[in-house]
């Protein structure tokens, strides 16, 4: 296999990339008090090393007092940036790009005192309705939607100001942007709800407020995806027409690089067409997309309903021949940028071995790694 093509660098305006390959953002939970030490910054400097291109971060606690459920989740405000600061001398120290994902779980945050940090705070969404579609509070005020999107505006002008090198806005997996996209969730009938594009606006708004923070030069990434935790089935747009629909507004309102998250990234988004969500979007925007979904993995992302019937699309199939898919997927310029995620977790020389065609080498994962900073 030859996968020299993903190590051909990228350049976005003035933002240049060595590679295609990129760090998928996931959760760690190593960051007492929200502030992330220098085991956190060693942890990522090592995919720094090890031929990452562009490293995105765990999702980071915006300024909103319900924004997170998890105090060891580490926070874009306060101390917590001193320590993102220093995340990003080691990064750049070892040669690589790295941008922060900036978050706000909305209604998926529980209520009670266990619910860490803040526990007063209760859990805040478009319309009040948890994932799960229960009514668990009051729908936001339009002058709490406006202090939200403040919040991300100033996070991303902190990004900008530690020297990060972009940010990422977690529009996906049910959390809060993708409340307000998301019908089941979003009952609104005010500007901020009605049908698919309506219901974009909240993002728009966080969009452009984080645009205007940070100049026409810093790059913007959103992820989104069809599929939300615990709701595999979902479907925002239900076609590629609809799907234009959506992503038209996120476009003019500044979207840079579209991150689009999927389980499985072989599998076609629509019937009638070979291409995923990544390269649906790319077709339809024009803009450079990241590809994500079980890259690297013996066993593929599932849901628990398919992990308790042990069904067999439990097997990714062979990792080299899922390799080949994706090496195939940058040569056609479907996808520009590939994500991985716990096949890095593991193997933080991922990218070096599959760039040296070590594929045999890659150490397989296991849910062990989940307990360290490896």
């Amino acid at each position: 296999m030859n996968t020299e093509i993903l190590f051909k660098p990228f350049k976005l305006g003035n933002f240049s990339l060595p590679n295609r390959i990129v760090m998928a953002p996931m959760t760690r939970n190593f960051s007492p008090q929200g502030i992330p030490g220098p085991e956190v910054a060693a942890y990522y400097r090592r995919r720094a090393e090890n031929a990452v291109g562009l490293i995105i971060t765990e999702g980071t606690a915006i300024h909103h007092l319900a924004a997170v459920e998890h105090t060891s989740i580490p926070n874009f405000y306060g101390e917590g940036l001193k320590g993102w600061a220093k995340v990003v001398e080691e990064v750049h120290a070892a040669g690589g790009k790295i941008i922060p994902q900036l978050w706000h779980v909305g209604t998926a945050r529980k209520i009670g005192a266990d619910n860490q940090p803040n526990p007063e705070a209760l859990p805040v969404g478009p319309s009040g309705i948890s994932p799960a579609g229960e009514k668990v509070v009051e729908p936001l005020t339009e002058a709490e939607i406006a202090d939200i999107i403040a919040a991300f505006a100033q996070a991303a002008a902190d990004a900008k100001r530690v020297g990060f090198d972009g940010i990422e806005l977690h529009g996906a997996h049910g959390y809060l942007i993708d409340q307000f996209f998301w019908d089941k969730t979003n009952k609104r009938t005010d500007q901020y709800g009605g049908d698919l594009v309506q219901r974009t606006r909240f993002a728009v708004e966080v969009i452009e407020a984080c645009r205007r923070a940070v100049g026409p030069d810093f790059p913007i990434v959103l992820r989104f995806s069809q599929w939300k935790m615990y709701h595999y089935g979902e479907k925002l747009a239900q076609t590629p027409q609809e799907l234009e629909q959506f992503l038209a507004p996120l476009v003019q309102a500044g979207v840079d690089v579209f991150h689009c998250s999927s389980r499985r990234f072989w599998e076609p988004e629509f019937e009638g067409s070979d291409l995923n969500l990544a390269a649906w979007t790319k077709k339809i925007t024009g803009k450079p997309v990241i590809t994500v979904g079980s890259i690297g993995l013996e066993k593929a992302f599932l849901s628990d309903l398919e992990n308790n019937n042990n069904r067999q699309a439990e097997q990714s199939g062979n990792v080299e021949a899922r390799l080949e898919q994706l090496v195939e997927l940058v040569e056609r310029e479907e996808v520009d940028l590939v994500a991985v995620g716990r096949a890095l977790l593991v193997d933080p020389a991922f990218a070096v071995k599959l760039r040296d065609q070590q594929i045999k080498e890659i150490i397989p994962y296991n849910d062990e790694v989940l307990k360290t900073l490896n």
